[in-house]
């Protein structure tokens, strides 16, 4: 075997890979005396059949499989050999001819086994000092007033509603079911048609202006509701277009009162009112918890992004970028809104979310080294815990999940991944220097448009 290199040029190498037909000739007829004692052909007792014979029959296919390992083999003895990190697969390009013709001229000697192998490496990462890092925890303690907000949307949400009376009109406040028929210049559309609809009026869930115009009506009335689809609908077909809706009230409700009481708690499965202000000031604190963790999070990415500066695998920064830029234009699309809409060119969008990829592969590189100098690891009790989680989300079918899982190692691969990379974010979170700032809820979850530009790693 010969090995050239033909190509060192930062992290991009090349090799060009030369085998002697002799070798290939030796390492096919070795597979086929193997096969001999295998298998069974009329005419030969077992064991008997005659190499030659067998070279007629399974010849190419032997052939094949045998340039396919000895690739594999050669490329792994490369890349060991040389203590090479690879940050993606090898790619090997054979002489360019027909597949079945290279096996023929392989098969009869006529030539070596000849190939090129581009390999693209990880950069050599140097990290920075992460005792010296210095970050803010937001901490939000649970106020009296933010879990009475959130007992009394409880009591909203399970408010019984009562028949009207007949002959009574709809209100605001008012549960009305309709069924409706929608046309648009004189035609049905898809979704435009709906049977036994629940509509709470002054909700805001339909399309603006159609529950005001339900207001007024009577059990029985039919009524023509003419709204205009938003320019920026989800189905673009739709957007900005004008629909007219035959809806017929079926039946009127009125809400109800909810008491806050023991009752009231019982009927949600806890023992008292008190029981109940418990669970959910525990429920917003654990909200709290892990909003305050995410920000942290965020601010220690923010850092070690401003610490690292390396050069970038080329194939790994760009196929991240095409996912990115992947996702913006299915967003826009569905949206039925254009770059000019968002207050922007293409090719600035492209220049921002270029550097959005940028960011998520280099932070990428930099958790994986961490955690790998540090001997970081993912469990496969972790694994099963994940999985599990997965499971309870879906009561029923928990058996599927496991079998998905278990069949899946690309999606066992993608629970992995954040398991990991917050057991990364954990143990930096020791070294690093935290004060903490108390602040409200309405703080804490206040949205961060530059926050939001900057995706974490994964």
């Amino acid at each position: 075997m010969e090995v050239t290199e033909t190509l060192s040029d930062g992290l991009k190498r090349e090799f060009q890979i030369q085998v002697p037909a002799a070798d290939l000739e030796q390492r096919v007829s070795q597979r086929l005396g193997e096969l001999k004692d295998q298998v069974q052909l009329r005419g030969f007792r077992p064991g008997k059949v005659p190499v030659t014979h067998l070279k007629k029959i399974y010849g190419k296919r032997v052939m094949a499989e045998t340039v396919d390992a000895l690739i594999r083999e050669l490329n792994g003895k490369i890349v060991s050999e040389r203590g090479l990190k690879l940050a993606t697969e090898p790619k090997v390009t054979l002489p360019e001819e027909p597949g079945d013709k290279l096996v023929e001229n392989l098969m009869g000697g006529q030539a070596d086994l000849a190939y090129t192998l581009a390999l693209e490496l990880l950069p050599k990462i140097e990290l920075a000092d992460f005792k010296g890092i210095a970050l803010e925890r937001l901490v939000a303690p649970v106020a009296d007033a933010d879990m009475d907000e959130a007992v009394a949307k409880l009591a909203e949400q399970s408010r019984p509603y009562v028949a009207k009376h007949e002959g009574a009109k709809v209100e605001t406040g008012d549960r009305v079911v309709i069924d409706f028929t929608g046309r648009i210049e004189g035609k049905p559309f898809e979704g435009g048609t709906g049977g036994d609809v629940g509509v709470n009026i002054g909700s805001r869930t339909f399309l603006p202006g159609f529950e005001d115009q339900l207001i007024g009506m009577t059990m029985g009335e039919k009524r023509l509701v003419t709204i205009t689809f938003p320019s920026a609908y989800a189905k673009s077909e739709l957007a900005g277009k004008e629909a007219e809706f035959e809806v017929t009230a079926k039946s009127i409700e009125a809400p109800g009162t909810v008491t806050l009481d023991d009752d009231f708690a019982k009927s949600l499965g806890l023992d008292s009112l008190d029981k109940l202000k418990e669970a959910v000031r525990a429920r917003l604190q654990q909200e709290h918890t892990a909003a305050s963790r995410q920000r942290v999070k965020r601010q220690l990415l923010d850092k070690l992004d401003e610490m690292h500066k390396f050069a970038l695998p080329p194939t790994l920064a760009e196929d991240e970028f095409k996912n990115v830029w992947s996702a913006v234009e299915g967003d826009l699309k569905s949206q039925g809104r254009t770059f000019a809409d968002e207050g922007t060119t293409e090719e600035e969008a492209r220049e921002e979310y270029r550097a959005i990829a940028d960011r998520r592969v280099r932070l990428g590189l930099v958790l994986a080294e961490i955690g790998d100098r540090n001997n970081i690891t993912v469990t496969e009790e972790e694994i099963k815990r994940a999985i599990l989680d997965r499971a309870r989300q879906v009561p029923g079918h928990e058996q599927q999940v496991w079998d998905y899982y278990a069949k899946s190692p690309q999606a066992v691969a993608g629970l992995r991944a954040p398991i990991y990379e917050d057991k990364v974010v954990d143990f930096l979170l020791e070294l690093a220097t935290i004060s903490e700032k108390q602040v409200t809820r309405e703080d804490l979850f206040r949205d961060d448009e530059e926050e939001e530009d900057k995706p974490a790693a994964g």
